[in-house]
């Protein structure tokens, strides 16, 4: 029996169909068939799960939080100080609108977790409003209650609940933006409130106002040189689309002083320098607001391994 070409052609097909359907079938279905399903949302490289651009990563088996944006009093770690209401934006079905004087969204630490430390705090807001502010001294800085009269966004962390009876679990890094002159700055607080600091790193975060418009504020801080100092970092994204523009950073390695008396320092008995480096960990973060009205998005905080 001759065989021909043609005859040979029709058997050489006839093997690589057969070599392609085990590859379909077995590389392909069986295969996926046996690969476990993720159990938990793993934030992507570079990406969190909103989609925004994260400065840094996040640590080997550091804390992630991500704000429900179905229903943000749904969480448990979630809270707002003296439960101030949020309402559903009509007009964007993504953001969630707050109206107070003074705004404090807070993201607490779950028993057993480790608190906040080294972290990357991010949020989207729209300023709707800005409240008329009719008490204030030189600059705009008051010594009450809410430090700045001025209208800002400060996100702010390494601290825990106090109040004048608990002052010395007041302690904050401060990363802020002022509403209206567009000045970013960073300020601490070493304890409440006798303990606050002036600002440094002041920089102009943007050009543009701040009013009607999407922007991302990111503020980060960890420690360096085996925990005895602390970096400090505020980026912005003014154009709401995904682009992170450094806006200042600030190392604290002593020095940088409580503006109030010794007496007044002292007085809280903390025992604490009066230049205290704020590098212990908090297990509360806040995401503040004074005297503005604002539409919020996308909140987010993760311990980050720094470069």
């Amino acid at each position: 029996m001759n065989i021909t070409k043609p005859h040979l052609a029709i058997v050489g097909l006839t093997v690589i169909t057969i070599i392609l359907i085990y590859y379909y079938y077995y590389e392909i279905v069986v295969l996926q068939e046996k690969q476990p399903q993720p159990e938990q949302v793993i934030t992507p490289e570079n990406k969190g799960i909103f989609g925004v651009i994260e400065i840094y990563p996040t640590a080997k088996d550091g804390r992630e939080w991500f704000i429900n944006m179905e229903d943000p009093l749904n969480d448990k770690s979630f809270s707002i100080t003296s439960d101030v209401p949020i309402v559903k934006n009509v007009e964007d079905g993504l953001a969630w609108s707050i109206n107070d004087t003074q705004i404090r969204m807070n993201v607490g630490t779950p028993d057993n977790a480790q608190p906040w430390k080294n972290i990357e705090m991010t949020g989207y807001v729209k300023i709707r409003s800005v409240y008329e502010i009719n008490q204030e001294n030189e600059g705009g800085i008051s010594s009450a209650d809410s430090e700045s009269l001025a209208p800002d966004l400060t996100w702010r962390a390494r601290g825990g609940s106090h109040n004048n009876q608990n002052p010395c679990e007041g302690t904050a890094l401060n990363g802020g933006i002022d509403v209206v002159n567009m000045e970013a700055a960073w300020k601490k607080e070493i304890w409440h409130t006798g303990g606050y600091t002036d600002s440094r790193g002041s920089a102009q975060a943007t050009e543009n106002p701040l009013l009607d418009r999407w922007i991302g504020w990111k503020t980060i801080m960890y420690n360096l040189d085996n925990n005895t100092s602390v970096k400090m970092e505020s980026f912005i994204d003014d154009n709401n689309d995904n682009v992170w523009k450094k806006v200042n950073e600030v190392t604290d390695e002593g020095g940088w002083f409580a503006n109030s008396s010794d007496e007044e320092f002292n007085s809280a008995n903390c025992n604490r320098a009066k230049d205290y480096i704020i590098t212990n960990s908090g297990p509360i973060a806040t995401f503040r607001a004074d005297n503005i009205a604002l539409d919020f998005k996308n909140l987010s905080i993760r311990e980050i391994q720094p470069a």
